[in-house]
């Protein structure tokens, strides 16, 4: 989940990714007057045999963009639900399986802008991280306004000089690499004592789920192996534990009257709970 105001090109970041990976893939914009059925399909009426025949929607791809995910209705926001969690789209009583891999990045906007529907905590607890897109720095504009005046608007990724690197069999495989990342009991008992303090923080009406962990978890594994290494650290896990947590934990009252920032509230637990050494 990417989220920012317009025009900080979360979704030429997310299309950009999309184009290094030789999968297929596909961007929904979501609109409030988007239906469900719109994106996981439908079944289609066939006269001439007299019966129906299930018509995949937009969701049968390896990579999906949900472009704007809270401009949609909740009623749409959760035809995503089953497809996150299972990697499978239910219809008439005959279940489907997406393809493998299965990914959904999404964008949304502040939650405080007109025509947006604040997403659903069950939905938000299937991304695995909420990154923050911000301004750009001064200097980081200014390359940004100097390398590309003359390429803005351009829709073919080649002409931009992006093209793929990675097929579906090697994201797979580095998968289960990272799946196999070893990690030592005291680093399990750490994530542990980490979901545990935001379940016990005041400043939280609502703490992680035992899937946060699991996700978690996975991340800190992928950060290891980007490291060069074949098992956890405790480094790992702060370094993902806020990009993990943010979008899964609910502020108290107290907390959104001081305005206090879920990141805040999330450094101070890191601050708090001992790591192990």
């Amino acid at each position: 989940m990417l989220e920012g105001v317009p025009g900080t090109a979360k979704t030429l970041l997310v299309q950009t990714l999309a184009t290094t990976l030789s999968m297929d893939s596909c961007r929904i914009q979501m609109t409030a007057d988007r239906l469900p059925n719109e994106i996981t399909g439908s079944s289609v009426f066939h006269p001439d045999d007299k019966e129906f025949t299930f018509k995949p929607g937009p969701v049968f791809t390896n990579f999906l963009l949900a472009d704007e995910l809270n401009r949609a209705s909740p009623k749409t926001q959760s035809a995503l639900l089953e497809a996150m969690q299972e990697c499978t789209v239910s219809q008439d009583k005959t279940t489907h399986p997406l393809p493998d891999p299965f990914m959904v990045f999404a964008t949304q906007n502040p939650v405080d802008q007109d025509g947006t529907y604040p997403l659903p905590l069950a939905q938000l607890d299937r991304f695995m991280f909420k990154i923050i897109i911000d301004y750009p720095d001064v200097e980081a504009e200014k390359r940004m306004l100097n390398s590309h005046h003359a390429t803005a608007g351009l829709r073919d990724r080649g002409e931009l000089g992006i093209n793929p690197v990675l097929s579906a069999e090697e994201l797979l495989e580095a998968r289960e690499v990272i799946r196999s990342t070893f990690v030592r009991d005291e680093v399990v008992e750490y994530v542990q004592s980490l979901m545990a303090a935001t379940r016990d923080e005041d400043l939280l009406s609502v703490g992680a789920s035992p899937r946060a962990g699991l996700m978690l978890m996975m991340g800190a594994k992928s950060i290891a192996r980007f490291a060069g290494r074949d098992y956890v650290i405790p480094d790992d896990v702060k370094e993902v534990f806020c990009p993990a947590m943010r979008h899964r934990v609910v502020r108290a009252p107290m907390a959104e009257i001081e305005e206090i920032e879920p990141d805040e509230i999330l450094t101070n637990i890191l601050e708090t709970v001992k790591v192990p050494r």
